[in-house]
């Protein structure tokens, strides 16, 4: 099949052995979190969502937004897209099975899962996630059998339809758990919502454009211009409406004298915070991205893989300012009054990941990574050599 690379099939076989020794030592910091406890880990009773949950949104965001490429193909009739929708797809399934791996098991116990799949509690927005989850495996796999069956193509357009509809789901879905949670300061805003969609489109197509650099470079194919110039200029604008949103968030919460205190902490006074906000996110994450694929000439190949890469960085800086710094700050019991106890009332929660933690973030990379990599070699997930032309 045009699909699969040309490369000597040993290499390949020695690069997914490495994904899978990548996975297996995720699951076996998994395991020694499980047979320790919670002390295996850098988390406390204030800080109960660590490193681990930072990589699995991460991935679970990304992988509605990965499919911005089939979606403008196949929804939009963007014919510069097409060779690329079924990678697109695979992507999805593939961060999603890996974010999902290690979302469940880091929050434990989990063999329990059978129960959240049969006990429902519908005034949680965890129950409703559970939904939205599986409806999105289930509809990118009924999309992508579409796009692969000559026969379904016709089916191809409706199912892109009902794809990119859950996705919107997904992730309002995904940006509400947080939105609802309305005693941790950083959250409760209807603003999250749509602050998560424009970020699994950025997040997404980011990681989209590196996973193209990386089998452009595996098979030996030169990069598509026209396609090039397209996806500068989308991630551009996606990264550009993220940034917004973000900033229009804190001065929202700046605006009110009970946000302040907070707002001060995650922005100046917090540590590793800010330096993560400001560096890691605004800097590294946003402007400099944004210098990169905004140019009046477009960008070569690498510059906009550096650009990408920039974003999935700023990405991971952002999630960890927001899930693990909303911790840090002391939580607010009794708004409006004086509280004291001799519980850690008013003070700064510590955190510093464990390498138990870091292993299980970066083995569900690796499981997203074999299940791309087994899919490319063995279907047709690939364009061939000049679909690319053909289509510009």
């Amino acid at each position: 099949m045009h699909g699969r690379t040309d490369r000597d099939p040993r290499a390949f076989w020695l690069v997914l052995a490495a994904g899978v020794a990548v996975t297996a030592l995720g699951l076996a910091a998994a395991h020694v979190m499980e047979s320790r406890g919670h002390i295996a880990t850098g988390m406390t009773n204030q800080i109960v969502w660590g490193l681990p949950h930072v990589f699995a949104i991460f991935m679970i965001v990304a992988a509605s937004g990965v499919l911005n490429v089939a979606s403008i193909a196949s929804v939009f009739g963007q014919a510069v897209y097409k060779p690329w929708a079924r990678l697109s797809a695979l992507l999805c399934i593939a961060l999603l099975g890996g974010g999902l791996m290690v979302l469940m098991l880091d929050l434990g116990r989990p063999e329990r899962v059978i129960v959240a799949a049969t006990h429902y509690n519908f005034t949680s927005m965890f129950a409703w996630n559970v939904f939205l989850y599986s409806g999105m495996a289930g509809l990118a796999l009924i999309y992508l059998w579409t796009m692969l069956e000559r026969r379904m193509n016709v089916w191809t357009r409706p199912a892109g339809i009902a794809v990119l509809i859950w996705r919107l789901l997904l992730t309002t879905g995904t940006g509400s758990i947080f939105a609802f949670l309305v005693a941790r300061q950083a959250y409760g805003s209807a603003l999250l919502a749509p602050l998560f969609i424009f970020m699994s489109f950025s997040w997404g197509m980011a990681v989209f454009l590196v996973v193209r650099s990386a089998t452009l470079a595996w098979s030996g194919r030169d990069p598509e211009p026209e396609f090039e110039r397209r996806s500068a200029r989308l991630l551009g604008i996606f990264v550009a409406a993220s940034l917004f949103l973000v900033a229009v968030h804190h001065l929202t919460s700046l605006y009110f004298a009970r946000q302040q205190a907070f707002e001060r902490f995650i922005l100046f006074e917090g540590g590793i915070y800010p330096w993560l906000f400001w560096g890691g996110y605004v800097l590294v994450g946003s402007v400099l991205p944004l210098s990169l694929l905004l140019r009046r000439e477009p960008p070569a190949a690498r510059t906009m893989l550096a650009a990408a890469a920039f974003v999935a960085l700023g990405a991971f800086a952002w999630l960890y300012v927001f899930i693990v710094g909303a911790q840090a700050f002391p939580l607010e019991i009794f708004p409006g009054y004086a509280a004291s106890s001799s519980f850690a009332d008013g003070a700064i929660s510590p955190y510093t990941p464990s390498l138990p933690e870091w292993l299980l973030g970066i083995g569900g990379l690796g499981a997203a990574f074999v299940v791309t990599a087994a899919g490319v070699h063995v279907l047709d997930f690939l364009p061939a050599r000049d679909a690319g032309r053909a289509a510009a």
